[in-house]
């Protein structure tokens, strides 16, 4: 039951050391539950009988360090800020840090009406202060960001570390901007300077996205529990113990997975990428009851497209297609709704275009979106879609890339590897499908409730590798088999 005590949270399975950031490439971390935030909760230490800080406070503590703030703490920190520059217009950082908090509020909710307010108050803050305002140019980073915009995020990024090298703030959001870009390299030397220049919780958990690119998921695991264990406030453990609970999920654990998001959950219940985590962790578990449940939360909290595409598709493997048209439905709306706040939801709208709706429409969306930003996870989208258009040759093409660990594929996900061992079946390429398809349910048998029941079948279609056996020979002669 789920209402059961889970116990603590552990370290999972493999390197018990502690990790140091290595120099390497970072993972961009998709979706809605990104690390890279705009306000971290770094709180001062206060001697005994002082007073504790108000959340609007703590919010304000420290900003750019890619850890979210709570709720709370961003709704009074905002009216704050705005009490500020009405009766202080020409206070540039109250311009900056309103600006900052208006990004970070809106990519917890998942609401991009904030993005707009943002924009405009991080402009005005460079119109009052044009010279050497790094914050402000700093927020623009973080908002071209959360728009996934990952051009204006380099120019922004770069701009404000040319202002500030040693402002170790600016270095996350341009590892997520050249990662978002599939600049690999120009991610790698960014880590590279990071860890020159700062340790800690925060790096930490910047190392274990680089190892998970890697494919070293031991070493990944490791770091995000040392990055745990370090945090210095609840909401800034909430989200690490987030990550560990998707990487869990990746590495096919769904047990140790649900641990991590429900004590994220407990620690922040602001914490909704969490939340949706614990609806993909109980549908594995078979507690589907409780997995809507979780995912309805979530989405309440947090309308995200992608929760939407998830909870429609885990409808759909229930036989309920009416409750998965309404999550398509919200989907669509909330695609079209990020556009109106100048946020590029495409590749969301790819993937659910390629599976659920119009699979020619996916191409084109994915095709100028890879245009804008060739990242892995694009790649891997825009392959599925020609596959499902009916362009298997050149599907494969973008499979391979998507997969490939030279170019950035080098964590080689569950579905990423569906994709490919479908795309060769197809081709009649059996025996490499046979391969991908089965690695792709050893690394998580549960990566989606509608395709991995397909990997099976496929699997189970292809069947055994033929045993050719050891070549006949006939007086000496090769009958030519082998």
């Amino acid at each position: 039951m789920e209402n059961q005590q889970e116990g603590p949270v552990r370290r999972e399975s493999g390197s018990r050391r502690r990790v140091r950031a290595r120099p390497a490439l970072i993972a961009s971390v998709a979706g809605c539950a990104v690390l890279s935030g705009v306000l971290v909760l770094l709180p001062r230490e206060r001697s005994a009988g002082t007073a504790a800080p108000s959340p609007g406070a703590l919010a304000m503590a420290a900003v750019g360090s890619g850890v979210p703030a709570t709720l709370p703490g961003l709704a009074e920190l905002i009216d704050e800020r705005e009490h500020a520059v009405r009766t202080r217009p020409g206070d540039a950082t109250s311009w900056a840090v309103l600006g900052a908090a208006y990004v970070e509020r809106g990519r917890r909710l998942a609401d991009p009406a904030y993005y707009p307010r943002a924009e405009k108050a991080l402009r005005t803050s460079l119109k009052v202060r044009p010279q050497r305002n790094t914050r402000a140019v700093a927020g623009l980073a973080a908002l071209s960001n959360a728009r996934r915009d990952f051009r204006a995020a380099r120019r922004w990024g770069e701009a404000a570390l040319k202002l500030e090298p040693r402002r170790w703030t600016t270095y996350p959001l341009l590892i997520d901007a050249y990662t978002g870009l599939g600049e690999h390299k120009a991610a790698q030397r960014t880590m590279d300077r990071l860890t020159e220049l700062r340790s800690g919780p925060a790096v930490l958990a910047r190392a274990a996205a680089v190892y998970r690119d890697r494919g070293r998921w031991e070493d990944a695991a490791a770091s995000l529990a040392d990055a745990a264990a370090g945090a210095r406030a609840p909401a800034e453990r909430a989200a690490y113990l987030e990550r560990a609970g998707q990487l869990a999920w990746e590495r096919g654990d769904p047990e140790i997975a649900l641990r991590h998001f429900r004590e994220a959950v407990r620690l922040d219940p602001g914490q909704w990428a969490a939340q949706a985590g614990r609806g993909r962790a109980l549908a594995a578990l078979g507690r589907t009851t409780q997995a809507l449940k979780a995912y309805r939360a979530a989405l309440a909290g947090q309308p995200c497209p992608r929760y939407a595409l998830e909870l429609g598709e885990l409808y759909e493997s229930l036989g309920r297609p009416e409750a998965a048209r309404v999550q398509y439905g919200l989907l669509r709306e909330r695609v079209r709704s990020a556009a109106a706040g100048g946020a590029d939801e495409e590749l969301v709208l790819g993937r659910f275009e390629a599976d659920h709706g119009d699979p020619e429409a996916a191409v084109r969306r994915l095709r100028a979106e890879w245009r804008r930003q060739p990242a892995t996870e694009v790649a891997d989208a825009l392959g599925w879609a020609l596959y499902r258009a009916g362009e298997p040759g050149e599907a494969l093409r973008f499979a391979r890339r998507a997969t490939d660990p030279v170019r950035g594929g080098g964590v080689r996900d569950a579905q990423s590897m569906y994709h490919l061992g479908m795309i060769e079946r197809e081709l009649e390429r059996y025996g490499a499908a046979r391969r991908h398809l089965a690695e792709a349910l050893r690394i998580n048998p549960h990566f989606s409730p509608l395709h991995a029941p397909a990997a099976r079948s496929a699997t189970e279609a292809l069947g055994e590798p033929p045993d050719e056996g050891v070549p006949k020979m006939d007086g000496g002669a090769d009958d030519g088999a082998g």
